[in-house]
């Protein structure tokens, strides 16, 4: 009886000791899907606040900075809260055990610190990009590069995981989503242009700006000077008067430069982004054999951690160059007119949490069901778009080839999201 009595208490006693000696792991399809939703919001919101911040003339190089701070401020959090859940053993050691075995982890190290490097890249490039095209077409572009690209790549790496009947018609999705949002900004672009020509028409005819309509466009593109009078009212979004307000107001001016220059740009920053997450992968999982025997495979806070370091740090180096030595035609600025900027500095800061959170959890999915499936984040531009359409008035009494366009980019974007979600696995324990 006594053995009994005491039989019982010592296997609970047992369970209850390996709960919490396994770290917290999202493991469930379930669960990794959650991460992805909450990730696909987060990143499809922060572009929206720094463009935000651009068009209301804020130096991108001090919003970046800010961002830079609370980027890494999100990854520490976790890592410090999350990463340390449970007891660290050796098959799964925690946060801070990993952190003082970095001799031993080093290849690791150097992956999760090769993908925080060309995400930071791929960041500062989008946010010049946004200037040039737009946000909706830049965030199409780069999320549609880092999926065809970085979803191939991570399907290998996670040894074919993922259903590939599902998950390259969905790759293939994201491809057509390129060309089509391509043609979205040529031809936006272009009624842009029409637009302004006739505004510049009228004034060379002498007859003021008042009533000009473009029947082409629209019936409703009406452009009245009051709009702008002491800067008391807007003008109508979508008008020309709405383009030079905000060319006026903003950071960059990119008038009169070429829209190619934005495209390069916006290449650039997809194939930048396209090598974050496979770098990340192998940080995490070593499918390349490069720790020893007996070294556990860094966890994801850890690799997120050494990934947000460098990330910040690049970021930082670049940013204060770019104070004193500007690109794209950005302004000149200093150390001290950073510290006493604080117009904006809040929409800045939580910019930088929610793409550090975004990240994370994209991350903690992809350990889950895949990181190709969890490329299915790259979904962002259909949040992004919202916020264009909602905040900076894109694609405003644009064509009817526009809409259509546009709308078949969106449609484009819904049917790859789904298919990649379908094509989730699930990830044997190392």
């Amino acid at each position: 009886m006594d053995q009994d009595f005491w039989g019982i208490p010592m296997f609970i006693e047992v369970s209850a000791e390996r709960v919490f000696l396994k770290m917290y792991l999202v493991e469930s399809k379930a669960g990794a899907i959650a991460c992805m939703l909450f990730s696909l919001l987060f990143l499809g919101t922060w572009p929206a606040l720094l463009t935000l911040l651009e068009r209301r003339g804020r130096l991108p190089q001090h919003t970046y900075l800010d961002y830079t701070i609370t980027n890494l401020l999100s990854a520490t959090l976790i890592a410090f809260t999350v990463g340390e859940i449970g007891r660290s053993t050796m098959e799964q050691p925690n946060f801070f055990t990993q952190l003082s075995q970095v001799q031993d982890n080093w290849p690791s190290v150097l992956f999760a610190i090769a993908g925080g490097l060309v995400l930071t890249l791929g960041n500062i490039s989008t946010q010049y990009a946004w200037a040039f095209v737009g946000l909706s077409v830049t965030e199409v572009i780069t999320a549609s590069i880092t999926v065809v690209i970085g979803t191939t790549l991570n399907y290998y790496l996670d040894n074919k995981i993922n259903k590939a009947e599902i998950l390259f018609p969905g790759v293939g999705c994201f491809l057509i989503a390129v060309c089509l949002g391509s043609a979205v900004h040529a031809y936006n672009s272009a009624d842009n242009k029409e637009k302004l020509d006739y505004l510049s028409n009228d004034y060379k005819n002498g007859v003021g700006t008042k009533g000009v309509t473009d029947s082409k466009q629209t019936n409703t593109n009406t452009v009245d000077m009051s709009d702008l009078e002491n800067g008391e009212e807007k003008a109508k979004a979508g008008t020309a008067l709405f383009l030079i307000e905000v060319e006026n107001k903003r950071a960059m001016k990119v008038f009169g430069m070429s829209t190619y220059i934005g495209l390069v740009i916006t290449f650039f920053a997809g194939a930048c982004l396209s090598l974050f997450s496979p770098a990340f992968n192998l940080a995490t999982n070593d499918q390349w054999h490069a720790l020893k025997d007996g070294v556990p495979h860094l966890s994801v806070y850890t690799a997120f951690f050494y990934f947000s370091v460098s990330s910040s740090l690049l970021a930082t180096i670049l940013n204060f160059t770019f104070l004193y030595r500007p690109v794209l035609n950005a302004p000149k600025s200093s150390v001290m007119c950073y510290v006493n900027d604080w117009d904006g500095r809040g929409w800045a800061l939580l910019a930088g949490l929610l793409s550090g959170f975004g990240n994370g959890l994209q991350f903690m999915g992809g350990q889950a069901a895949g990181y190709a499936a969890a490329d299915a984040v790259q979904a962002l531009p259909l949040v992004s778009t919202f916020w264009g359409v909602i905040l900076f008035g894109e694609y405003r009494r644009s064509s009817g080839r526009t809409y259509t366009l546009l709308a078949g980019m969106l449609i484009m974007f819904i049917a790859a999201v789904a298919i990649l979600m379908a094509s989730a696995g699930e990830r044997k324990c190392n």
